[in-house]
């Protein structure tokens, strides 16, 4: 069994691991998964994706965690909060975000893995804002946010994506820890 940093219900969060990282490479190669990202990345994209995670924990304390199904203890991708870095009027900031895997999609897996991550944000590190960003047309994971009680701040072109012109105009939430 792995050693988890936290757990919700169903799924267990944790560092990564080398043995994530084709598993990973697999998630991001479905083409479904990656619908509303600029394209679908190399393995070697994701191996330093995940080395970036890595040492953002090693940092922070948090990143974009792997997260495992605790029934079997498969590994479905991640669900966590990172640093976000690129130009604009609200960053640096912290986002939640998640990537699973296609077959574990409509179990509300998204929803519960980034509520349990606000409460560890927000109760475990102290944060005191986390922000998510996600493409316009993007209505599944900006239906997360809504659920996860994120508020809506603005619609922004996104610096990143200038040259996608279905992905460039994005939306920005937010939630703010009022403990």
């Amino acid at each position: 069994m792995a050693d988890y940093l936290f757990k919700s219900k169903r799924l267990g969060f944790r560092n990564w691991k080398e043995s994530d990282k084709p598993k990973m490479g697999m998630i991001n190669s479905d083409p479904k998964v990656m619908e509303y990202f600029p394209k679908i990345p190399t393995q070697q994209e994701t191996n330093q994706h995940i080395d970036r995670m890595r040492t953002q924990f090693s940092e922070n304390g948090y990143c974009y965690f792997a997260v495992d199904k605790l029934e079997n203890g498969e590994f479905i991708g991640f669900i966590g909060i990172a640093e976000q870095t690129f130009e604009s009027d609200f960053t640096p900031c912290v986002d939640i975000g998640w990537r699973l895997a296609r077959t574990e999609w409509g179990q509300g897996f998204a929803t519960e893995g980034a509520k349990r991550c606000l409460e560890y944000a927000f109760n475990e590190i102290g944060l005191r804002n986390i922000k998510s960003i996600c493409p316009e047309i993007n209505d599944k994971s900006e239906s997360v946010m809504k659920k996860i009680g994120m508020k809506k701040t603005k619609s922004f072109y996104h610096p990143l994506l200038s040259e996608y012109k279905e992905l460039q105009k994005c939306v920005l939430y937010e939630i703010n820890n009022n403990i």
